[in-house]
This record gives C-alpha cells, structure tokens and sequence, in this order.
C-alpha cells in the first residue's frame, strides 16, 4: 500500500461562477488526488498584485499518495479542465480557478518547477487566513513559525472577509445537504431512470411515484372524459398518502431523498384533464393537501422535445400510453412551464435533455451532475 502524506493546498477564483470552479475542484481532487480532511470557510478578498475582480479563498487539508510533482501535475490538469489559461505574460492575471500546493508534509523542496513549502504563503492573507481556520499550529520548517504566528506577522494589507458559502468534498455530501431533491419532466422524459442513477451512486432514499398500480389509468388512455376525475383524484390521494409516509422520515442508512415526481403534478394533470367545473372542487381539496406536504429544495425539470418524447413512449413499450397524442405532452410541457413561472422562488433547475442519453453514456450523465452542481453552486455565488 502507497504511503500516506499530508499536504495542504490553496484554491482561488475570481472568474465567473467562483463557487463552481472551487467545489468541482474539491471534487476532482478527492476523486483523482486522495482524501479531503478538511476544508477552511470561504473568503473573499481584493485581488493580490493586480487589478481585477475579488477572489474567493479556501485552504484544503488533502491525504495522498502521489508524490509532489505529481500533485503539482494533477493540480495543473484540474485547472486546465476548469479554463484555466496560463500566459507567458509576466505578472499576475485573473483565472477560473488556481491551485497552490502549500506544503508537503514538513518537506523543504527546490526544484525548477516546485517549491516547499510555497515561498510566497507567508506574505498573503487571504493564505494564511484559511490556513490558520483549519491548520493552526502547522509548523512552517523554514520560518519556524506556525499559521496564527505568520497571519499576525503579515503586513499584507488586502483583509479577507469571511462569507456563508458551504462547500464539499464529495457529491455524497453535496446531496445530503439538499435533503430532497423532486425530479420531474413530462411522460417519458426520463425523470424515474435519472432518480434511479442518482439514488445508486449517491445513497439516496429512493421515492417513485406508484403510476403502475393506478387501475383508472388504462381507462382513462381509452375514454378521457369518463376516467378524467376519478384518475386524477385517486393520483392525488395515492401522492398525498406516499408523500406523507415516505417524507416524514429519512431511511438512516441514507443520505438525503430524491423522487421522480412533486405531488404539485397533480393540479397541472388536473387541469388539462378535468372540465373547469371538476377541476375548481379539485383545486379545493388539493390545496389543503399540498399545504401539509414536504416540498423539494431542488426541482429538476428534465424537458424532452415532443418527437423524442413520443420516441421514449414507444420504447418502454407500455400498452396503455401508445395512443397518447402530441397535443397532449404539449399541453403538459405548457402545465409545468406555467406552474414553474408562477413559484420564482422556487430553486428550480430547467434542463434540456432531448439530445442526451444519461443511461447509456456515462459522459451525458456527468453533464447532467455538472448542470446540477452549476445551479446549486450559482445559488450561492456572491455578486
């Protein structure tokens, strides 16, 4: 087995999504570097030597077994892989993200591509600040000092501020802290298959909707207008009842929830199914039921063009959902769109998914995750 070493790394941004750029580098890191142990809170300062927009400061404590110069390789890939471009001109420049190996263990290193520890760590702030956050007593081998001895020497005069901004080492706990994620879309935009590979790779509470067991839904496909109420009220009796039941408590060898469908589905249904009068008593009783319900810190609404959606039914090969016509999905899509405009505080995410394939093209799904991991970490982006 590779031996173990400590190092501790320092991570910035200054370029567009700042939030982004720093948690998918944490990612990548514990992925391809090692093990995270610690993550300093967020700081935010005035550029250092140059003119340019604030910077958002972390400082890691990272576990690997790779060597230095190949951590200093790693570290060089991940910002190249996040639109890091370097440039032969002398002085400092603004960048997406930039990774700074701090130190190596105790190892005093002088080579012509690194150095260690970081000959410039001392005279920074917005280092030392989120190095002294996590690693207090770190011992500097060439100064001989600790972190709170260098920070209180500094006479850098650009002060970090600290902002509420939470990062993670993993989607595990990136996840966890959504605590319920709904998944929705229109008939065979994928929403149950995407709730499934999210639920398996990132230890989820799994929550899908019984459609199957409904024994109005096959008469309705073959006389609407007869089955229309009845469906739609037994949907939103057996919604309320799962919600209820499968909401209220969390599995504890899970980590958060994820559902392929919100109970607020029942009213946009509703309303393209029902006649107006049969919807207004409808409403009524699903508002004091909604009331009462879980709702969703992130709504993911997968959008599917007609064509490809009507191309999903066919495959699954459903006997009842063959004759459903375009018209109808489009009135669907219209009901959610309506219902997403309406609730603007709702931290929904659209995404276009008729040209991916999540299930068998690993590099589909991953740009779903990365569409995921852009929303929620602009949610918190500071302006």
């Amino acid at each position: 087995m590779a031996d173990s070493h400590t190092t501790y790394l320092s991570l910035g941004s200054n370029l567009e999504n700042r939030v982004y750029y720093l948690q998918k580098a944490l990612f990548l890191l514990q992925e391809k570097a090692g093990s995270i142990k610690a993550i300093s809170p967020v700081y935010e300062s005035a550029s250092y030597g140059f003119e340019a927009d604030d910077f958002l400061n972390i400082c890691v404590i990272l576990e690997t077994s790779l060597a230095p110069e190949e951590l200093l390789t790693l570290a060089l890939k991940i910002e190249s892989s996040l639109g890091r471009t370097r440039s032969a001109e002398a002085g400092y420049q603004a960048r997406t993200l930039d990774i700074d190996i701090l130190y190596y263990n105790s190892l005093i290193l002088n080579s012509d591509s690194l150095q260690l520890p970081h000959p410039e760590l001392h005279k920074r702030r917005f280092v030392l600040r989120p190095l002294a956050d996590i690693a207090p007593q770190l011992y500097h081998p060439v100064l001989k000092k600790d972190s709170r001895n260098l920070l209180q020497e500094s006479k850098d005069k650009i002060i970090p501020r600290k902002i509420a901004i939470k990062l993670y080492k993993n989607w595990q706990e990136l996840f966890a802290a959504l605590n319920f994620v709904a998944i929705e879309g229109n008939i065979g935009a994928g929403k149950t298959t995407l709730a499934h590979k999210i639920s398996e790779d990132f230890s989820a509470k799994l929550v899908l909707e019984r459609f199957a067991d409904n024994p109005f839904l096959p008469k309705f496909y073959e006389d609407p207008s007869r089955y229309a109420f009845p469906l739609e009220m037994s949907f939103m009796a057996d919604r309320y009842q799962q919600f209820t039941e499968d909401t209220s408590q969390f599995d504890l060898f899970k980590n958060f929830m994820v559902s392929d469908y919100d109970v607020y589905k029942s009213l946009i249904f509703a309303k393209i199914t029902l006649q107006p009068d049969e919807y207004l008593l409808y409403r009524k009783v699903f508002t004091l039921m909604y009331r009462e319900l879980r709702k969703p810190n992130l709504y993911l609404y997968l959008y599917q063009t007609t064509d490809r959606l009507l191309e999903n039914i066919k495959k699954r090969g459903r006997t009842y959902e063959q004759q459903i016509e375009p018209d109808y999905l489009e009135k669907i899509n219209r009901g959610y769109f309506d219902y997403i405009k309406s609730f603007p505080e709702q931290k929904t995410l659209i995404m276009d998914v008729s040209e991916l394939d999540f299930v068998d093209h690993p590099a589909d799904y991953t740009l779903v995750l990365d569409d995921i991991l852009k929303f929620t970490t602009q949610l918190q982006n500071p302006t």
